[in-house]
């Protein structure tokens, strides 16, 4: 099978794109046909990424990428909830290989039904931002309907389903954000939009309940005199697992994949209660270091997603109309509105 992977500890520069063996599914396991996946750019940061749970190194090749759409191909014993062809969505195991390629291995455990209202791509980008922000939120900061909640990068991925969960919760929603993307924020339910790029936030958000941190460094230091007594700050910013401050450690989560909040997630947005995160650009699996290029840039407006294989519908129109689309014939990249 084709992948993109990594044969020595580097940065994306080094992926390669090749033939890796194909996977088999062990016991609670499911043999999935890639159609997406994402971009995670700090995933090269990870432990997780180059060693195994004993904390031994890893085996090369790796493959990156651990949110995925895609279809049910094959299972081994113990798996019940599924059978070929269902349309699926979630996670592989962090220590494992991820999706970047045309087959990948996963815990059913990790998988649920696709959003019927997102094609593969938009699902794609789904599992890691939205249970982020949706634990941050609720199963680390407790946050509840009528507290005061301030969201740094409120625009990013995660802020910005965090904005929209906060919102949807009855919180009074506070989000800091680059000028280019204050009405966004505003329009996800920010009943306040502070611009970091002109105006310290200590000057328009004080005596918060919780602080919502996807930024790190300066700015999480900073927040901390904005709660109130017993307020509660979580931070995703990978610096917070090995920083000094023992405030900032406890703060610190990783999330944890989660089937029942995958199935939950699925149906909010398909009754139009939340969004999706946006879509900012589209590449093939075989331009996948175009794709890291790219999502290095910052200011994206969404994630980045690698387009494995055509989608079912996508491709019997092109066959339809005589013609079998190859990589190497579509874009690079697609806007969300092509998507």
């Amino acid at each position: 099978m084709k992948a993109v992977f990594l044969d020595k500890v580097a940065g994306p520069e080094a992926l390669a794109y090749g033939d890796t063996p194909a996977p088999r599914p062990a016991a609670g396991q499911v043999l999935v046909k890639v159609f997406a996946t994402a971009i995670m750019p700090t995933e090269l940061e990870w432990e997780t990424t180059w060693k195994q749970r004993t904390g031994q190194p890893r085996p090369f090749p790796v493959i990156l990428g651990h949110e995925f759409s895609g279809t049910v191909e094959a299972f081994g014993p113990e798996v019940t909830d599924f059978k070929p062809g269902d349309e699926i969505y979630g996670m592989n195991d962090w220590f494992g290989n991820g999706a970047q390629t045309e087959y990948c291995v996963a815990p059913a455990s990790l998988l649920a039904p696709k959003p019927r209202s997102l094609d593969y791509v938009q699902a794609a980008v789904v599992p890691i931002s939205v249970m982020t922000a949706w634990q941050g939120l609720f199963d680390h900061a407790h946050l509840r309907a009528g507290e005061r909640v301030l969201i740094h990068g409120a625009a990013g991925a995660v802020g910005a389903v965090a904005v929209e969960l906060a919102h949807s919760r009855g919180a009074y929603v506070i989000g800091t954000a680059s000028s280019q993307t204050l009405e966004l924020v505003r329009q996800l339910g920010a009943d306040e939009v502070i611009d970091y790029q002109t105006t310290p936030f200590e000057a328009m958000a004080k005596d918060v309940d919780v602080v919502f941190d996807t930024v790190g460094g300066k700015t999480l230091e900073r927040s901390w005199g904005l709660l109130k007594p017993g307020g509660r700050l979580v931070t995703v910013a990978t610096q917070g697992e090995t920083s000094q401050d023992q405030r900032v450690r406890d703060a610190f989560f990783i999330m944890e994949p989660n089937r029942t909040q995958l199935i939950g997630i699925a149906r909010l947005i398909d009754t139009g209660e939340l969004r999706a995160p946006r879509v900012a650009a589209v590449f093939w699996l075989a331009q996948a270091r175009e794709a890291y290029a790219r999502s290095q840039q910052g200011h994206l407006g969404g994630k980045i997603a690698l387009r494995v294989r055509e989608e079912p519908v996508q491709a019997e129109a092109l066959k339809e109309a005589g013609h079998h689309a190859s990589p190497s014939s579509v874009p690079a990249t697609a806007s969300p509105s092509r998507e």
